[in-house]
C-alpha cells in the first residue's frame, strides 16, 4: 500500500510516506557532510551541504556506514563486505539535551532528513528545549548510497490509461510493469536483496547506537508506524517512547493492505465530492456529491482521449487529485483546478497541480525505493488472474484508485528479489513478539491513505499502547499539526512517559474532535503553503502503506 511522501503524491501504494508537508528540497540528493563508521559510537556533525534549515532551526547532517546484510538478529553476515552509507540529520535541543527522538515520515521510498526541522519546529517549546531530534534518509533513498534507481522514462507523459479497456491495453501494462522490475534489478543490483523494513529497522539500532544513546524515542507516520512495530519488537529494551501516527494495519501484508487501501481511498474521493458539492455556489460542479462525482469521471473519460496540453491524461489526473484522501487542505486547489478545466476549458489549473503533486522522472527513486522495500517485504500472488480478479473487483467497488493502485503494484509480481514472510508482530508464535512497554498509537478517522480499522488492529497488538482517535480527522498524519487535544496527549506522553489509560474494551481511549473542513477559495486567494496543501506529513503513492504507504 502506498502513503507517499507529500512531496510526490501519485497513486498506488498504501503508506508515504507522509509526504506531503515537504519543500521540494526533501527530495533533493547530495553528500551530507561528517561520516563515522557504525562500531566507532559517533557521529561527525557538520552543517548540511545539500539541503536547508526550516525558519530558524539548526539542521546539521552526518552519514553513517552500517552493513549491507546481517542476520535476523542484526549481525554483520561476515564475508560480505558491501556497506550501507545512511544520511542523517540532527536539529539540536534548543536547551540542555535530555533525550532524542528519532522520526520517520513514512513511505516506504521516502527520503526523511528534513523531518528533523519539520518535527522540531511544531514541537511546543518545553519539548523543543530538551530533544534533540534526529531523522534519516533510508537506505536506497534520498542522499543514502548506493541508491535504488530504475527507470525515470517510466514516468513521461502520457501515460497508458490504468483502466484496460481490453485484453491488448491490459497485457500492455503488464508489459510495462515487467519492464520497470526488470530495469530496477538490472540498475540497483544486490542492494534489492536487502531493503526489508528489517533492514531498515536494524539500521535504526545502529543510528541510536551511534548517538550514544541507550534508549530512544520513535514517532513514526505512515508506513514510519510499521517501521516504528518492527523496530520495537526487534528491540523492545530500546525504546523509551513510541508514538505511531497514521498507522499501518500490522494484520494485513502489503498486497491485502492496498486492496484495503483502495477502499479507503475512495471513501475519501466521495468525502471530497460531497465537500465540493455543498460548496456549489464557488465551484459549480454540482450541488450533491454524485453529480460532482460524475462531473470527474467524465473529465477522465475527455482526457483519456485527449490530454490536457498533450500532458496530462487519466493516469496523470488521478496522480495529482489523489491528494484529496491525504489532507483536507489539498481540497479547494484540487477542486478550482477540476472547475476551471469542467467549466471553462481551462487546463493551466490542472497542469499546475500535475506539476506540483503528479510523477514525472524525479519520482524515479522514490517508487523504485518503495517497491523495494513491499516487493520483498511479504509475499505477492503468483498467478496474475489473482490480480486482475481483485482488480476488476476494486474497480466495481472503488473506482477512485481501484485499477492505478493495482498497476501501482504491479512490479511485485515479477520483482527481481526474493519475498519473505510478513513481519507479524505478536502473532502468538512467539516469532515476532509485540512491545508491550507504554506506546501511543494516533489515527484520523477519515484518513483515507491509511484505513482507521489499522489503528485498532494495532492497538490490539501492543497490550502497552492507549488509542488517541480524531474524529472526523481528514489528516494523514495528525501528532503535532495543530489540533490542540491530540497535541497535548502526544506532549505529555513524551515529556513524561505516562500514556492515556487504556479503555477496557476496544475502542479508544481518548477521542478528540476533528479539525474543520476547508473553506473554498478562489483563484483570487492568496496560495496556500506546501505545508497548508499538503499537511504535516507526506504521502507516497495508494499502493504504500502509509506513505500502505
Amino acid at each position: 500500500m502506498r502513503a507517499r511522501t507529500l512531496a510526490a503524491v501519485s497513486a498506488g501504494a498504501l503508506l508515504a510516506s507522509l509526504a506531503a508537508g515537504v519543500p521540494a528540497q526533501a527530495e533533493q540528493t547530495g553528500t551530507a557532510a561528517g561520516a563515522a563508521p557504525a562500531d566507532t559510537g559517533g557521529l561527525v556533525w557538520a552543517p548540511c551541504e545539500d539541503i536547508a534549515p526550516v525558519g530558524e532551526e539548526t539542521l546539521e547532517c552526518a552519514t553513517l556506514t552500517v552493513p549491507l546484510a546481517r542476520t535476523d538478529g542484526g549481525a554483520r553476515i561476515h564475508g560480505l563486505g558491501d556497506t550501507v552509507e545512511l544520511a542523517l540529520s540532527r536539529v539540536p535541543a534548543t536547551g540542555r539535551a535530555e533525550r532524542t527522538m528519532l522520526v520517520n515520515p513514512g513511505g516506504p521510498g521516502s527520503a526523511g532528513r528534513m523531518w528533523a526541522a519539520h518535527t522540531h519546529r511544531r514541537m511546543p517549546t518545553e519539548l523543543r528545549e530538551t530533544y534533540d531530534v534526529v531523522s534519516f534518509d533510508p537506505r536506497g533513498v534520498g542522499a543514502s548510497t548506493p541508491s535504488i534507481t530504475c527507470d525515470p522514462a517510466f514516468f513521461a507523459p502520457v501515460r497508458r490509461d490504468t483502466v484496460p479497456a481490453d485484453a491488448d491495453a491490459e497485457a500492455a501494462l503488464r508489459a510495462g510493469a515487467e519492464d520497470y522490475a526488470e530495469a530496477c534489478g538490472a540498475n540497483t543490483g544486490r542492494l534489492l536483496d536487502h531493503v526489508r523494513t528489517e533492514d531498515t529497522a536494524h539500521d535504526m539500532d545502529a543510528i541510536r547506537a551511534a548517538l550514544g544513546e541507550e534508549t530512544i524515542d520513535y514517532l513514526g507516520y505512515s508506513y514510519g508506524s510499521y517501521l516504528g512495530t518492527v523496530y520495537s519488537s526487534l528491540y523492545p529494551d530500546r525504546v523509551r517512547a513510541l508514538v505511531l501516527d497514521s498507522v499501518v494495519n500490522p494484520d494485513n501484508p502489503w498486497y491485502e493492505s492496498n486492496i484495503e487501501q483502495s477502499r479507503a481511498l475512495d471513501r475519501s474521493a466521495d468525502g471530497f465530492f460531497d465537500w465540493v458539492a455543498r460548496n456549489d455556489a464557488a465551484y459549480g460542479l454540482g450541488a450533491d456529491g454524485d453529480t460532482v462525482s460524475e462531473a470527474y469521471y467524465s473529465l477522465r473519460a475527455e482526457l483519456a482521449a485527449t490530454p490536457a496540453a498533450g500532458t496530462v491524461g487519466p493516469t496523470e489526473l488521478e496522480g495529482a487529485v489523489i491528494v484529496v484522501a491525504y489532507s483536507g487542505g489539498t481540497w479547494p486547489r484540487v477542486a478550482e483546478a477540476l472547475a476551471a478545466r469542467i467549466n471553462d476549458g481551462d487546463d493551466a489549473p490542472l497542469l499546475s497541480l500535475h506539476e506540483d503533486y503528479g510523477d514525472d522522472a524525479g519520482s524515479d527513486r522514490g517508487y523504485g525505493g518503495y517497491l523495494a522495500v513491499q516487493c520483498t517485504d511479504a509475499r505477492w500472488p503468483e498467478d496474475w488472474s489473482t490480480w486482475r480478479a481483485d482488480a476488476e473487483r476494486l474497480h466495481a467497488e472503488a473506482p477512485f484508485m481501484g485499477w492505478h493502485n493495482m498497476w501501482y503494484n504491479a512490479p511485485c509480481a515479477t520483482w527481481d528479489g526474493d519475498s519473505d514472510d510478513w513481519f507479524q508482530v505478536g502473532d502468538g508464535r512467539g516469532e515476532h513478539p509485540a512491545y508491550d512497554g507504554d506506546a501511543l498509537v494516533v489515527h484520523a478517522t477519515r484518513d483515507g491513505a491509511t484505513p482507521v480499522e489499522g489503528a485498532y488492529a494495532l492497538r490490539n497488538r501492543l497490550p502497552g499502547a492507549s488509542l488517541v482517535i480524531e474524529e472526523g480527522g481528514l489528516t494523514h498524519g495528525v501528532s503535532l499539526t495543530g489540533n490542540t487535544c491530540v497535541d497535548e496527549v502526544v506532549t505529555a506522553y513524551l515529556r513524561d512517559g505516562e500514556v492515556p489509560v487504556r479503555d477496557g474494551g476496544e475502542g479508544a481511549d481518548v477521542v478528540c474532535e476533528g479539525r474543520p473542513e476547508p473553506r473554498p477559495r478562489t483563484s483570487r486567494a492568496a496560495p496556500e503553503t506546501m505545508v497548508e496543501r499538503l499537511g504535516p506529513v507526506g504521502m507516497e503513492s495508494p499502493g504504500k502503506p502509509g506513505s500502505s504507504e
